[in-house]
């Protein structure tokens, strides 16, 4: 096992290419589920598809679906399952952000460095395809070949929808846009990131122990490790958005000071939002102790989400 005591700089210089790899391949391995659950079509509603699989196929990191595969090899999930598992949090991301991206939203035009889905289509279809990507997710976990056990498949469905409803995501974006033009304090901030951008990474990480069916302490940690790592994801996105141009970010720069946002950067400058990231980036690796050398890819992870450029 790699010294879960090495800098995220340093570790990602020794181990960079290797999660790079890892990423990779689990990515392809998703984008092939996600185009098998959403094949083409060519009846009537072969522009929902087309827009669905648009706003899902061929751009992103693959962050959170890659927390569900790899978490779910902790346990010998066959990867086939655990990738049905990526492929539903995959789907549902890119459904929040289809609406996201929405004139009543966030309105912007570029995602992943090309057109938003409403630009590429319209906006009634960019909103029926975030609706139908939603409802796809959640057929997807219920699904008997993502896990025999009905009990199981409860659970997944279960922590799915408090993090993804007003409870977690949806709830989050409420708070971000009542927030714009007002000046948050931090722990007001801290609780709309938990809600909009870390409950779903938080459920990615957890969704391995979920199918594993491991025991509440090895499930608690994969929760916590997701939480944590959920939080440093937002600060180094606010620092990005203030640092980064947006053909590094593939879309658009700018746009939290832009709209009024108040972000980690605002609050706590630049390095103290760095210092943010860090702590939690070291508590993340702690979470993951009794793993052993099993999780180095997932401690690498947690010092790529704040070393990455886009």
């Amino acid at each position: 096992m790699t010294d879960p005591t090495l800098s995220p700089l340093t570790r990602l210089t020794q181990n960079g290419a290797l999660l790079r790899q890892d990423i990779s391949d689990r990515a392809c391995v998703i984008e092939t589920t996600i185009d098998t659950l959403l094949p083409p079509t060519t009846g009537g509603d072969a522009r929902l598809l087309e827009a669905m699989r648009y706003a899902t196929l061929g751009g992103g990191k693959r962050l959170r679906g890659y927390l569900a595969v790899t978490t779910a090899g902790l346990f010998d999930i066959p990867q086939a399952q655990a990738a049905r598992v990526a492929a539903a949090v995959e789907m549902l991301h890119a459904y929040s952000l289809v609406h996201d991206d929405l004139p009543a939203m966030d309105d912007d035009d570029m995602r992943r460095g090309q057109p938003s889905t409403h630009r590429k289509f319209d906006e009634a279809t960019a909103i029926l395809a975030g609706d139908a990507l939603q409802t796809k997710a959640f057929e997807i976990l219920a699904a008997s070949a993502t896990h025999a056990s009905a009990d199981v498949r409860i659970d997944l469905i279960s922590a799915f929808a408090e993090a993804s409803g007003a409870a977690g995501m949806v709830g989050g974006q409420m708070i971000d846009m009542d927030g714009e033009g007002r000046a948050l304090p931090l722990e007001e901030v801290r609780h709309l990131h938990a809600l909009k951008t870390g409950c779903l990474i938080r459920y990615s990480a957890e969704a391995g122990a979920i199918l594993g069916q491991a025991s509440p302490d090895l499930r608690q940690r994969l929760r916590s490790y997701g939480t944590r790592i959920g939080a440093a994801f937002q600060i180094a996105d606010d620092i990005l958005d203030t640092t980064a141009t947006a053909e590094e970010l593939g879309k658009t720069a700018g746009k939290d000071e832009a709209s009024g946002k108040s972000t980690f950067v605002a609050l706590l400058g630049i390095d103290g939002a760095r210092a943010e990231a860090a702590r939690l980036t070291e508590e993340a690796i702690a979470d993951l102790a009794p793993f052993g050398a099993r999780a180095d890819r997932l401690r690498d992870l947690a010092c790529y989400v704040i070393e990455r450029r886009n």
